[in-house]
């Protein structure tokens, strides 16, 4: 079984300042593939998706020559304006950099925007088409409230494979899972969708959560979704807010402990392999 991590960051502050990280937070540092190498390979790790942390258009790059540079990162979810009236030709571009083979997907801040119905919009629209004709995943990182456009815009665009992060951010920490849960499922009812087993432990009580607060978000997916439709990401280094990287995957496994070996090696690999294209 070759096991993926479908989500990690990385970046260093010295070429561009991450704003989006508080100045007193230990995420205020450093964070490469050199410091994560060793962690995946204890967590027995063997190819990771380095996913975009910051909307600016050098990152991408940045990202596919990084990731042609090192084995260990099979696939990079970039960041493009999707607005942009020439985002056929960009993706284009992109593809054809040192290390663009290894692009496989699009992600924007939407959890970001004030229009909860940012996905719906024309140009955006455009923009998505364009990413399922380049043969490429969207990846959703939104907020709640937010799901019921990512609702409306797969629902759309059925030629385009949706990917939810961190299962649609929900209130762990606060509970209330009701409305997210409809919600969650309501996305889940589409076959062009797919879910990221990953920043659980960060939308939870950082210093007190337990494997119980986690497991009715987790068993909600997993009924809603499916093994072959699920797939774990670290979400490291953020993680290390609450976690472990080889905590995040003990959890992961604890979670899926109750599947069949088949079921389990989907989300630990087979899900992202092929939503990917690994």
């Amino acid at each position: 079984m070759t096991v993926v991590d479908a989500h990690h960051h990385v970046w260093d502050l010295s070429v561009r300042d991450q704003d989006w990280i508080a100045s007193d937070s230990p995420l205020r540092r450093n964070f490469t593939l050199a410091d994560l190498a060793p962690e995946a390979a204890a967590a027995g790790v063997d190819r990771t998706v380095l996913v975009q942390t910051v909307t600016v258009p050098e990152e991408t790059p940045e990202f596919l020559a990084l990731a042609a540079g090192h084995e260990l990162v099979a696939g990079v979810v970039g960041w493009t304006d999707l607005t942009r009236p020439d985002i056929a030709d960009e993706l284009a571009r992109l593809r054809s950099l040192p290390g663009g083979t290894r692009l496989k997907g699009i992600r924007h801040q939407v959890q970001g925007e004030p229009d909860p119905g940012w996905l719906l919009r024309p140009d955006v629209r455009r923009g998505l088409t364009a990413v399922a004709d380049a043969g490429l995943v969207y990846d959703l990182v939104v907020l709640p409230h937010q799901l019921p456009a990512c609702v409306k815009a797969a629902e759309s665009l059925p030629q385009l494979t949706f990917v939810l992060d961190h299962l649609g951010k929900p209130p762990i920490a606060s509970g209330g899972p009701e409305r997210w849960a409809t919600d969650v499922r309501a996305l889940a009812a589409l076959p062009n969708t797919v879910c990221k087993l990953s920043g659980m432990v960060t939308e939870a009580d950082l210093a007190t959560w337990t494997i119980d607060d986690l497991r009715p978000y987790a068993d909600t997916v997993l009924d809603a979704f499916g093994p072959d439709r699920l797939m774990f990401g670290s979400d490291w280094p953020v993680c290390t807010l609450g976690a472990t990287y080889g905590e995040t995957m003990s959890v992961t496994k604890e979670l899926t402990a109750g599947l069949g070996a088949s079921e389990q090696a989907d989300v630990l690999g087979g899900t992202a392999t092929r939503t990917y294209g690994l």
